[in-house]
């Protein structure tokens, strides 16, 4: 077997790199290596020993500890260097085989080993190991079982456009706003960034449509702030390419340049803890469904990879012909920034309530509610907390709840001046990011996190037939979402507009003993009492979460 220097890594979240020494292939074995712990990252960094294109493709077969086997694509980093990156789920002595296409010396035909230790650090990936879809279908869990609670913060533009200590910033206070997710764009060009902070883009291609070349030096950086994100105990939302109007790549690019672009990705990131989000904004209609169906198919298949999901235009449900689509494991949907009782209605009454009951194996996110301070489709004014707020409450309680992803204007394109979002006028001069970090919504998000994960979030399903009557029937804005628990123990109930609201049977029979009010402007809890064991009255005529409990 031929032998070649492999440079090891393993990255730790919340620590500083551990770099382990250098193992040459073949005489690994037997000697004492440092190990890289569970749930963190291990690269080996290949050279091949004679020009080649950066198209050769290189693969490792994997073999686990425990015996299990599977491959793995390694990729290109510049110049004569390919890497690849394992993220190990157990502990012990791994072992690899290196495939070239074309065989090249140096890339093929290398083996080696690692060793993986003991999980190390407090982060959330450290105690309790990557995310998943759940075996119950309706929210995400760790590996160990713990539920995750999906919060996530909208920065497109952050990783792409950030310095790294502005970055650092943004991390450390969406950690202590409670947050868990980093919903972000990662290729520029696209019609809100035309190059990275540095001015690098992260493709070239010919006459605007093709055939790409990839840029390394671009990644490279990005590569730092997807790091950053896991190394705070975050998990990325990584919008894997943009694909809405015809400055977006999506758009332009063939579907064979496409799947390049999105392969890269995958295998550059996926020992990173994230979330796939195949194309970002797409309508997903008759004309690009099938597209996006082969490419889905294509870059995930049918082996193991992070959870799948996607970012529809607003308003828009399109999964209903999506079910047999193995490979896309959660329903992200986006209600938009309208604010018409029409645009209200959609959130807790539409085709997300009405067909969810269609879809017990896969999570549903709202991934876009309205951007707190951005200007309303129909009224033209400003978003306020309050309406984000509703919008939040409403989507965690029309369908199973598993999360939800908030937004502010002036953080979703990472604004380091005040002025418009490049290409997007209509939505209104936008604050600096720095500044929109701290709109009130945010510290309502956090308020929100802390109440959801006091309980049992994950076993709460719809459960409208609890009411005795729909305020919100005649007039959306005033509708009551009722969610129950599985086994009944938990009712919560948000009512928008304070005022009243009847339950259909005596909270004696529903066997509900604890009553309180949950404010969600301040986090503080007031007792509740009923008036003839069915009627609750809200302290005030602001928004309000009943929370009944046996």
């Amino acid at each position: 077997m031929r032998s070649i220097s492999v440079f090891v890594t393993g990255m730790m979240m919340g620590f500083a790199s551990l770099l382990c020494p250098t193992v040459q292939a073949g005489d690994a074995a037997g000697r004492a290596e440092s190990s890289t712990p569970l749930w963190y990252r291990w690269e080996g960094e290949f050279r091949a020993l004679a020009d080649t294109s950066p198209k050769t493709q290189l693969s490792l077969k994997l073999t686990s500890p425990s015996g299990k086997q599977r491959t793995l694509q390694g990729f290109w980093d510049g110049g004569r260097m390919w890497r690849a990156r394992v993220m190990p789920d157990e502990q012990g002595v791994w072992k690899y085989q290196t495939k070239s296409r074309p065989p090249v010396k140096g890339l093929d035909g290398i083996g080696g080993q690692f060793k993986s230790g003991p999980a190390l650090g407090d982060s959330r990936f450290a105690r309790h190991g990557a995310i998943r879809v759940a075996a119950a279908g309706t929210y995400l869990e760790h590996t160990d079982g713990t539920p995750f609670f999906w919060l996530g913060d909208t920065v497109w533009n952050g990783p792409i456009l950030s310095t790294k200590s502005d970055w650092t910033e943004y991390l450390h206070d969406r950690v202590a706003k409670k947050f868990t997710v980093v919903q972000h764009n990662a290729v520029a060009p696209w019609r809100t960034a035309a190059t990275d902070e540095l001015g690098q883009v992260a493709f070239t291609s010919q006459n605007h449509g093709g055939p790409i070349e990839l840029n390394p030096a671009y990644f490279q950086r990005l590569d730092q702030r997807i790091n950053a994100i896991n190394n705070a105990g975050l998990v990325a939302a990584h919008v894997l390419i943009w694909s809405l109007t015809d400055h977006d790549p999506g758009k332009y690019l063939s579907e064979e340049d496409v799947i390049q672009l999105v392969e890269y990705q995958i295998a550059r990131y996926g020992a990173h803890h994230l979330v796939w989000i195949l194309a970002g904004d797409n309508r997903y209609n008759e004309q690009t469904t099938s597209r996006w169906k082969r490419v889905g198919r294509a870059v995930f298949g049918d082996g193991p990879h992070a959870p799948v999901t996607t970012h529809p235009t607003g308003v828009n449900w399109p999964w209903e012909d999506w079910r047999d689509e193995q490979w896309l494991d959660i329903l992200g949907y986006q209600s938009g920034h309208g604010d018409s009782a029409k645009s209200l209605a959609w959130i807790h009454s539409g085709p997300v309530h009405r067909n969810w009951r269609h879809h017990k194996k896969r999570p549903i996110i709202n991934l876009e509610p309205p951007y707190e301070d951005i200007i309303a489709y129909q009224s033209r004014k400003p978003h306020l907390a309050y309406n984000v707020r509703r919008a939040v409450y409403w989507s965690l309680l029309c369908a199973p709840t598993a999360g939800i992803t908030y937004g502010g204007h002036g953080m979703w394109s990472w604004q380091t001046v005040e002025d418009v979002a490049l290409n997007h006028e209509r939505f209104g001069v936008a604050k600096v990011w720095h500044e929109a970090k701290d709109l009130p919504g945010a510290f309502d998000m956090q308020r929100m996190a802390e109440f959801f994960t006091s309980e049992r979030w994950w076993t709460l399903k719809p459960a409208g037939e609890l009411l005795g009557a729909q305020p919100g029937r005649e007039d959306p804005s005033r509708f009551v979402a009722v969610s129950r628990s599985d086994d009944g123990d938990l009712v919560v109930a948000y009512l928008p507009v304070g005022g009243e609201v009847a339950f259909s049977q005596s909270i004696t029979e529903l066997g509900l003993g604890s009553m309180r009010w949950f404010d969600p402007r301040t986090g503080r809890f007031e007792a509740a009492k009923p008036r003839d064991g069915r009627w609750f009255t809200a302290p005030d005529n602001t928004d309000w979460m009943l929370v009944l409990k046996r």
